[in-house]
């Protein structure tokens, strides 16, 4: 395994958070580190028969063992992170990069008031811009500034490095999706930072050569909270129709849907470097094929889909999620 990243394809909510953490309870990774935004992307992970979405927290919690971390270039509302670690458990498995942006109350009134990132952005309202543009002003605080935050404290890529020189396994979990992207998104309307497996390196602290496999996941089809284009659009009735209706995790919105993306797949791909491909929601395109476990559980027709998914963009879909529960994974790598 070494170092994996696990990286969006399409506009966020694609299922990340689940595939993460199966990682984390199958190969059993030393280090799960959170690479991204902030608190403005959740992860929804279905464990021990609970449903927690995660902000700021590793879904790696998962695995009692591995250490959790969350890096430098990643934003960090202290209150989330308070709140996630008490639910969890965490205070002694966290580890915080000292380097981390700090959001204050004063970046989410600004998020939330400016007509420019409110209404024509669409926004979470969660203060990540604002607390980005603090950062490259110089004026922002770093979570090393927080005296709640001191027990957490760690230098994550020198922990990163022992580990990988301990030939230990790293798993590091991207947030939002390329779509989003600042620089190779459909900008205006996109997030506040790369959101690509390289930029994901420079949040944790490690090298491009560090890296054996990137992991780029699909939604069996497209969803997408905020504004900004979208292809293939489907009518609110067709959602309905479909069962397709869904919710952003963080801010309750209802998600325009539309249907799989293969240009922006192909882009994405390209881009991040993919070595691998994840489809989840394959249950919700296909009904029949919930809670498959293995590949010939599969029918023809989704079969076909995912073929057609694999010659177009000529890599191997080695993860394929048929259900929310961790077990509901088809692993064929």
């Amino acid at each position: 395994m070494g170092v994996t990243i696990v990286a969006g394809g399409f506009w966020g909510d694609e299922g990340k958070g689940k595939v993460v953490a199966y990682l984390a309870t199958q190969d059993n990774p030393s280090h799960v580190v959170r690479a991204g935004v902030g608190p403005n992307a959740g992860h929804t992970i279905h464990f021990q028969g609970r449903k927690w979405v995660l902000r700021q927290v590793p879904s790696g919690f998962v695995n009692a063992q591995s250490r959790l971390l969350i890096g430098a270039g990643v934003l960090l509302d202290p209150r989330v992170v308070q709140q996630e670690v008490s639910e969890l458990g965490l205070s002694d498995r966290l580890g915080i990069d000292g380097q981390c942006t700090v959001i204050e109350e004063e970046h989410i009134q600004q998020d939330r008031s400016s007509e420019h990132l409110a209404k024509k952005v669409g926004t979470t309202g969660t203060g990540c811009g604002p607390a980005n543009e603090a950062r490259v002003r110089r004026q922002a605080r770093l979570a090393r500034d927080l005296p709640e935050l001191k027990p957490y404290l760690a230098d994550v890529p020198l922990e990163l490095h022992r580990a990988l020189k301990a030939v230990h396994d790293v798993l590091i979990e991207g947030t939002q999706g390329f779509g989003l992207s600042l620089y190779h998104g459909s900008y205006p309307f996109v997030t506040s930072k790369d959101t690509t497996a390289s930029a994901f390196c420079m949040d944790v602290g490690i090298g491009p050569t560090r890296v054996n496999q990137v992991i780029v996941v699909f939604k069996a089809y497209v969803s997408r909270v905020g504004e900004g284009p979208l292809s293939m659009p489907l009518s609110p009735e067709e959602v309905r129709a479909r069962g397709w209706e869904e919710f952003g995790a963080v801010t309750g919105r209802p998600r325009r849907i539309g249907e799989f993306d293969l240009e922006l797949a192909r882009r994405a791909v390209m881009i991040n470097g993919a070595t691998q491909v994840a489809v989840t929601c394959l249950d919700k395109r296909f009904p029949e094929c919930y809670g498959a476990t293995r590949r010939e559980q599969l029918s023809p027709v989704a079969e076909g889909f995912l073929a057609k998914i694999e010659g177009e963009l000529e890599l191997p879909v080695t993860f394929i999620s048929t259900g929310p529960e961790l077990a509901q994974m088809i692993d064929r790598r």
